[in-house]
């Protein structure tokens, strides 16, 4: 069945009714999908699927430091309609999204596995990450939740950390791999390539008539890797083409604004609408403003020839 979003308490009960089923329950935010997380996920699906019962996230949104803290919040990997899908295409049921503000950052440890848990979805079983903090100040951590379960009746799993490379596979630490454009961490840590998505941008149509045609992306996403030159993979009305990625300024046109610009390979239409994803594969090289127009084209040139010559040895 579709996934069955759902913001608050209340909204839960009404959507499930008073017969509703137990779930089997992970919280967390999510940001990114990556490898651990998916372990978590894999396996509240799995539970659920054996007991008869929903398989469930709960989640808050926006991330509660953006609230609490808003110079120290995170560029987020993902938005949330993206976490969204992605929960669904692993096979959870149901997410209780809530809305995070000052009111439930003071929600006690306690009141808070009480609330959400225990009386709006009849958790049977929780799982969580080892080191998952919950509640006012995040007072709140995994032994703390075992003693609530032991409380009202539910079991409560610990999954280990995922380490990958020596590297705990963390969204910090994809962030940080996309902060130094390496792309080949990030992609081991996310268990794919990062990618980028959504419409196609209408842009000043310089790049087209002085350098070679690109296509524009808009995203809602926050977290843009290192400003440089990638070979990249991008669809386009359902098909994956081979391309040429830029991100960053345009300094050479003395630009200001960050944008992600992609030149396919092997695609010569001019599309000006439509969705758009881009993943990243490799790094080419840093942006950097040229003399002129021309000898940013000749670079470009070399540009889509080492993104070509990475394709064909993929």
């Amino acid at each position: 069945m579709a996934l069955a979003r759902l913001n608050s308490a209340e909204e839960w009960m009404a959507r499930w009714g008073d017969g509703r089923k137990p779930a089997v329950v992970t919280i967390g935010n999510f940001d990114g999908i990556h490898r651990g997380h998916r372990e978590i996920l894999r396996r509240v699906t799995e539970q659920a699927r054996q007991k008869g019962q929903l398989a469930a996230v709960l989640t808050l949104f926006p991330h509660p430091l953006k609230i609490l803290r808003p110079s120290e919040a995170p560029a987020l990997l993902m938005t949330i309609a993206q976490r969204l899908a992605a929960f669904e295409a692993v096979g959870i049921d149901a997410a209780l999204v809530l809305p995070f503000h000052l009111e439930l950052s003071k929600v006690s440890p306690e009141d808070f596995v009480r609330r959400y848990l225990v009386e709006t979805m009849r958790a049977s079983k929780v799982l969580v990450g080892e080191n998952f903090r919950f509640g006012h100040r995040q007072g709140g951590n995994v032994q703390a939740l075992e003693n609530y379960g032991r409380q009202w009746g539910f079991e409560v799993e610990s999954v280990k950390s995922l380490t990958v490379d020596g590297t705990v596979a963390s969204s910090s630490a994809i962030r940080e791999a996309l902060r130094d454009g390496r792309m080949a961490d990030a992609q081991l840590m996310l268990g794919r390539p990062f990618a980028l998505e959504g419409e196609i941008q209408t842009g000043t149509g310089q790049g087209r008539k002085l350098v070679v045609p690109t296509l524009n992306l808009k995203t809602e996403q926050e977290m843009l890797p290192k400003r440089g030159v990638y070979a990249t993979e991008t669809s386009v009305g359902g098909k994956m083409h081979g391309s040429v990625t830029n991100v960053g300024t345009r300094p050479t046109f003395d630009g200001s604004r960050v944008t992600i610009e992609t030149h396919l390979l092997d695609f010569g239409e001019n599309c000006t609408s439509g969705k758009m994803k881009i993943r990243f594969l490799t790094r080419l090289r840093d942006e950097r403003k040229f003399a002129s127009a021309e000898e940013l084209r000749e670079q470009v040139l070399k540009d889509i020839e080492s993104a070509q010559e990475f394709h064909r040895q993929q």
